[in-house]
Parts: structure tokens; C-alpha cells; sequence
């Protein structure tokens, strides 16, 4: 008989947090007890696992001693005070904030780009890194290892569900006040995102980039393991309520032609072309990304301002691979350790 674990889902009352129960379920990961653990507020609660339901319980109240894996999507705030507290009673902890994507004793791990960084963990904890970053790895990463990557110029289309429930509700009450000629009241976001795009994720830095586009350089940088690639990010919200989109330029050393960059993206993991040059040959967020689990890639073409320039287009629903599906891939390397 396998080995069974037993996996804790912190945050499972939030987006995220139900996607990763699903996702466990789906995949048919071998556990042998699925806890789910929430705050107190949401304790006692039910939340769908399978074929059922199991009851919520208190995080703050509970005993991670006999947890073997567990899965943290509840804020940076509540993984910088429990994820220690997991690690130091013996479980893996795969932690989907970004509070510790930046330690240099924890790896940031995409399972189809670095699986062997989950290894090094000396301190009980994988990061999980930002889904805008996810995605733009799992497509350039067969490319890299071809004709290295020097330079990403990448704009990011980035739907309402990164930002939470909460941004999700405004979408859908924004778009219906306004559809009824009536005042958007916004809340959530700094101005209206329905009908709208906002240049603006995550708090503004001192050199004028917010904090969600310099994740995309500082993360790309230690998931490929070279401080020399140069990453020029702009980050957008959208009023789409699922999938990111980007649209991605590289300039490579070595000449890639759109064909061979094609067929290397035709064979890589994770990743599903869709290029084809007409109308609807190309994945969008709704019609393609929303609910589903790979990384598509599109409108591959080559830079006609650069002589080692390629572009392309990048979709992949942001709350399953983007977050809850890597950590389930991650939990299953963790599980095929022995």
C-alpha cells in the first residue's frame, strides 16, 4: 500500500483555499485525512471535498502534530505566524504568500520549471510564487533552456479573482450599477475597475513600479536561477473575473525562430499552444483559461525590432495553476520523495 498523508488546507473558506480542496480531490492525492482550517469566524463551517463536506476548523486552536503536508493560502500575515509553527511540528509547509519567496533558505518552486528546488527546504517551507510570474515561467522556460533568455518585456492583463472575493464582488456590483446608470462606488479598487483597466496591483515603490511587477523580476530571476536576466514588467487589472493574460517579448542570445520556439512549447509540460493566425486562433482568459489547468500560449511571432526578439501571448486561469494547482504539484513531488 502507498503512503498516505495527512494535509492540512489553511485558508479553505477563501478562493484559493476551495480550489486546492477540489484540486486534491481531483487529482486523487493520497491522503489519508483532509483538514480543513480557517479563523475562528469561519469555524464550523462546511466546505466541499469530494464527493462531501468536511467541517472547518479553527486555525489559531489547532495542533499541526501529525500534519505531513500542508497547503497555506490564508495571507502573508498568517503564514509568517503558523507556517514556522507547522514546519517545527514535522510538516512540509508549501505556503502560497509571498512571505517567504524571497528567503534564500526557501525555494520557490514551479513544477514544471525548478521540481528540483523542492528538495531544498531546509526550513520545512516551499514558497509558491505569484501567479502572474507562474505562468510567464511555465511557457518561457523551454525557451530559456534553448537560446537562453537575456531580457522579458512583459505587460500583465490581470483578472479581479488575484485580488480576492472581495474584488470579485465589486466587478460583478460595479458592472450592474453602471449597467443601470448608477454611481460604481468604488470600494475595493482606488477607482472603477468595471468598463475600466487599472495600471496599478499592489503598492507603488520607491522606483516607481508597484510591488506586483517588480515579483515578476525579482521572482523570475531566483526560479531560473540567473540574477542576469533583465525584466521590464507592467502590471494591469482588468475587469475580467478569471485568468490572467500577458503579453510576453524576450530577446534571447541565441537566434529562436517562431517556429522552432513553437515546437519546443508543443512538447513542454504544463503548457497548451493555440496558434493558429485567424479569428479565435488564439486562447483568451474566458474561452479558454477559466476552470482549466494548463498554461496556453499564443500569436507566436517573431520581434520585427529585434534580431533575437520573440512574442508572445500567455493565458492561464490565475487561481488554479496560478495558485492552488502548483501547490498541489508540489505536495505530489513532496508525496513521490518516499
Amino acid at each position: 500500500m502507498s503512503k498516505q498523508f495527512k494535509v492540512a488546507v489553511v485558508g479553505a473558506t477563501g478562493a484559493v483555499g476551495e480550489v486546492m480542496l477540489s484540486i486534491l480531490a481531483e487529482r486523487d492525492f493520497p491522503a489519508s485525512e483532509v483538514i480543513a482550517l480557517a479563523s475562528e469566524r469561519s469555524a464550523g463551517t462546511r466546505v466541499p471535498f469530494g464527493n462531501g463536506e468536511i467541517v472547518v476548523q479553527d486555525l489559531a486552536s489547532f495542533d499541526p502534530a501529525g500534519v505531513d503536508i500542508a497547503l497555506f493560502s490564508a495571507g502573508g500575515a498568517t503564514s509568517k505566524e503558523y507556517a514556522p509553527k507547522f514546519a517545527a511540528a514535522g510538516a512540509v509547509v508549501i505556503d502560497n504568500s509571498s512571505a517567504f519567496r524571497y528567503d534564500d533558505d526557501v525555494p520557490l518552486v514551479v513544477s514544471e520549471v525548478n521540481p528540483g528546488q523542492v528538495a531544498n527546504r531546509p526550513r520545512g517551507i516551499i514558497a509558491n510564487p505569484n501567479c502572474s510570474t507562474m505562468q510567464m515561467l511555465v511557457a518561457l522556460k523551454p525557451l530559456h533552456d534553448a537560446a537562453k533568455i537575456e531580457r522579458i518585456n512583459v505587460a500583465t492583463y490581470q483578472s479581479v479573482s488575484g485580488g480576492g472575493r472581495s474584488a470579485l464582488e465589486e466587478l460583478g456590483r460595479q458592472t450592474g450599477a453602471l449597467l443601470n446608470f448608477q454611481d460604481p462606488d468604488p470600494q475595493r479598487f482606488p477607482v472603477q475597475i468595471a468598463f475600466n483597466l487599472i495600471p496599478h496591483i499592489d503598492d507603488f515603490l520607491d522606483n516607481g513600479y508597484t510591488k506586483e511587477e517588480m515579483k515578476l523580476v525579482w521572482e523570475t530571476r531566483k526560479i531560473l536561477g540567473d540574477d542576469s536576466i533583465q525584466v521590464n514588467p507592467t502590471a494591469v487589472r482588468v475587469p475580467v473575473f478569471y485568468g490572467h493574460s500577458e503579453a510576453v517579448n524576450i530577446e534571447t542570445r541565441d537566434t529562436l525562430s517562431a517556429a522552432q520556439a513553437r515546437e519546443l512549447l508543443e512538447r513542454a509540460p504544463g503548457v497548451e499552444v493555440v496558434d493558429e493566425r485567424g479569428p479565435a486562433g488564439y486562447p483568451t482568459p474566458v474561452t479558454h483559461a477559466s476552470g482549466t489547468d494548463p498554461v496556453y500560449v499564443g500569436r507566436i511571432r517573431e520581434d520585427l525590432s529585434h534580431p533575437r526578439g520573440l512574442n508572445l501571448w500567455i493565458v492561464s486561469d490565475n487561481i488554479r495553476k496560478g495558485a492552488a494547482l502548483n501547490a498541489v504539484q508540489i505536495a505530489e513531488l513532496v508525496a513521490s520523495e518516499g
